[in-house]
């Protein structure tokens, strides 16, 4: 539109140039008629009604030049009145911003959403995949300005990455901030066991099956690493954050009968289910939002298992920021999940009769580059506004099973929830 109108605008002054100089072509070159001597000499009135008359066409070119310089000017303010109004809708015109993601498939729909927001804001986005990291290298990524913001943080678990230190002695926290409330407590996560293998040997928390020495054995002979004499349960790949806060918990709990097995999680998920449908033992960690559990059914072919003792911020590993893998709340109790006898049986023996998973919800949040964030105020604006339901994404994680490629599914997801986002993207335009 602003194009258009200074197109018009521009094509209008060249006109009025051509016309001025065509009338003084005409003051030059015209025919020139000689007076004839015999015509008898112009009376003293006509020489004032002449000199009048030149005097009424002066006022008139005078008022048709102010009438010209105010429609410029008019011109003028509606280019500039369009200009803004073009800048307000696209405040992030112009600009390049290096989108990331997490190299876990159920954080996808959440990165290609953010993806087409931002552009809608007008920003240049590139594509989530060509950026896709794991925690350990994900947040000195984003504090090195090598990536602008990752949507996929997990806290408090997280938390411990933001320790590291970088190459000239800052830490990574100084360097970038966590936005918004994207997803609060909705990472429900712990341990799933095989359910046929929980029932035989009514081992139904982890400190369970390490006390009992026959489900240790019956376990050793079909996991892992069959006949180390060690139940080898599915954990997380090493640079999840996960990985560590289990041995945290293996230490802290004093699991001597248990370890974890880490490797590609798709991989050992594959495999958990195979061993629950065929009612082996089997213990995994994973976590909602994900299309997980309409594999693993809890009450179905496998239980939430129980934990009888929640980690604390003591860090048994002594590692840098373990103390941050803490699974109580803020007020230093266990926040146990509502989940009834049948899918967590654990539950039945608890003194307040919910599930003690021993893994608080974590908080699904986007995490961003400092310099990035200062300087595209409708970017902050954006990641603070967002909330997304758990089951929503829960549900783009099962269409995404399904085939559909994540950038489909969030261009769905906005088109049937276009009102919440044009209300997300107006904040962001405000704060431009």
């Amino acid at each position: 539109m602003l194009m258009k109108r200074m197109s018009k605008l521009l094509l209008l002054l060249a006109a009025f140039a051509l016309f001025a100089a065509a009338c003084g072509s005409d003051d030059d070159g015209g025919d020139e008629t000689a007076t004839d001597a015999t015509e008898a000499p112009a009376s003293a009135d006509e020489d004032m009604a002449d000199e009048d008359m030149a005097d009424e066409d002066m006022a008139d070119e005078d008022m048709a030049d102010e009438d010209m310089a105010d429609e410029d000017m008019a011109d003028e303010d509606m280019a500039d009145e369009d200009m803004a109004d073009e800048m307000s809708m696209t405040p992030g015109e112009g600009v390049s911003v290096l989108a990331g993601r997490a190299n876990w498939s159920s954080g996808y729909f959440q990165a290609e959403l953010y993806k087409l927001m931002l552009e809608e804001l007008g920003f240049d986005v590139s594509d989530p995949a060509a950026i896709e990291l794991g925690p350990s290298n994900g947040y000195t990524a984003m504090a090195l300005g090598e990536m602008d913001y990752w949507p996929n943080s997990w806290y408090p678990g997280h938390l411990s990455w933001l320790k590291n230190e970088l190459p000239d002695g800052s830490l990574v926290e100084e360097h970038v901030s966590i936005v918004g409330q994207e997803m609060v407590a909705g990472g429900l996560q712990g341990f799933l066991v095989t359910k046929a293998f929980a029932d035989e040997h009514g081992v139904y928390t982890m400190d369970e099956l390490n006390r009992n020495a026959d489900a240790i054995a019956a376990f050793d002979e079909v996991d892992a690493v069959p006949g180390n004499g060690i139940a080898d349960i599915f954990g997380c790949p090493e640079d999840w954050t996960c990985d560590d806060i289990i041995e945290s918990q293996i230490l802290f709990s004093g699991w001597d009968n248990i370890q974890q097995v880490k490797a590609g999680y798709d991989a050992m998920f594959a495999q958990a289910v195979d061993n629950a449908d065929d009612g082996k033992a089997m213990v995994i960690y994973t976590w909602t939002p994900t299309s997980y559990l309409t594999q693993l059914r809890p009450g179905d072919n496998v239980y939430w298992m129980g934990v009888e003792n929640v980690i604390d911020d003591s860090n048994p590993l002594g590692v840098e920021g373990g103390a941050a893998w803490s699974q109580l709340g803020a007020d230093g109790n266990p926040v146990n999940a509502r989940i009834g006898e049948d899918a967590c049986p654990s539950a039945a023996t608890s003194a307040d009769g919910l599930c003690q998973l021993g893994w608080i919800a974590a908080d699904i949040q986007v995490t961003a580059n400092n310099d990035f964030l200062d300087a595209n105020p409708s970017a902050r604006a954006l990641f603070e506004a967002v909330t997304l339901s758990v089951i929503d994404v829960a549900l783009a994680n099962v269409d995404q099973d399904g085939g559909t490629p994540p950038r489909d599914i969030a261009i769905q997801w906005i088109a049937n929830n276009r009102g919440t986002v044009d209300a997300w993207l107006d904040a962001a335009r405000a704060a431009a």
